[in-house]
């Protein structure tokens, strides 16, 4: 039972690990992908001539593509003179592939088909800890797709627009990182099942009571903050009383459990 229980965890935790890695996958990518926004102007021109042009944009350049599949490009400028909005998006985004690369290597390190990272409570709290910087990177991730998202609804569902707006529409890379936000979430899920019962119950053990033993009876106290089965000390049961010099207290009491029953010694067995 406990071989089988210990196979169906490795599994659940490979099976996460490779849904988070792939999430993270697709959230890089998206970095280097064009038309994260892509419009089209132009149309048929003739009955033989068609004329389109594309203009479409990524997180470094603004771009034009005409009908004869000539592309002319603008990276944008110095680091403080982009766009507010897509500077956001570049921060969210590498803010959260930061947390996911030690996400990655945190859960890499608590699997439990890894040998490395010590004790079980150990790599448990190591899991733990992983799956909650891909919680974290996702949520950045998906903020920074949202706010791009959210710009580009803005101008396309206006009633309005300036002249020279255009109306954009949103390209592959979006939905692509959406999607990897999505398997970044579901992975952290399968890390969390296999360690939160775990931790659950260590939590559950640690402030459970304390059996000492004292005499011939039994104390139960109850550990308190800041008091562990290592940290703490043997306190006497108040059944016995408090000495105070040589004589009993009037309060204190004998405990029936603890009592023990007068036996006779027979002259024999005094001799010997």
């Amino acid at each position: 039972s406990s071989a089988a229980s210990d196979m169906r965890k490795r599994l659940i935790q490979i099976f996460g690990f490779l849904l988070t890695s792939l999430g993270w996958v697709f959230v890089l990518c998206t970095m280097a992908m064009d038309y994260w926004r892509i419009t089209q102007i132009g149309g048929q021109g003739g009955s033989f001539i068609i004329k389109v042009a594309w203009y479409w944009s990524n997180l470094w350049k603004d771009c034009f593509t005409d009908s004869t599949a000539v592309t002319n490009c603008r990276d944008f400028p110095v680091l403080w003179a982009v766009t507010p909005f897509v500077q956001g998006v570049r921060g969210l985004l590498m803010c959260g592939i930061t947390l996911g690369f030690f996400a990655v290597v945190l859960c890499f390190i608590g699997m439990e088909c890894t040998y490395i990272g010590g004790a079980d409570k150990i790599k448990d709290k190591l899991v733990f800890a992983g799956a909650v910087f891909h919680f974290a990177g996702g949520i950045s991730n998906l903020a920074g797709y949202c706010l791009y998202i959210n710009r580009i609804a803005r101008t396309t569902f206006a009633p309005s627009v300036g002249p020279g707006v255009l109306r954009y529409d949103i390209g592959p890379p979006v939905f692509l990182g959406l999607v990897g936000c999505f398997l970044i979430f579901l992975g952290t899920v399968f890390y969390v099942v296999t360690v939160c019962l775990v931790i659950t119950l260590a939590y559950l053990c640690s402030d459970s009571q304390v059996v000492y033993a004292y005499g011939g009876g039994t104390y139960m106290y109850p550990r308190t903050r800041g008091r562990s089965l290592y940290t703490g000390y043997y306190r006497p049961s108040k059944l016995y009383g408090t000495y105070m010099g040589s004589r009993l207290s009037k309060s204190s009491k004998i405990s029936k459990i603890s009592q023990t029953t007068p036996t006779r010694v027979s002259e024999r067995d005094a001799f010997v």
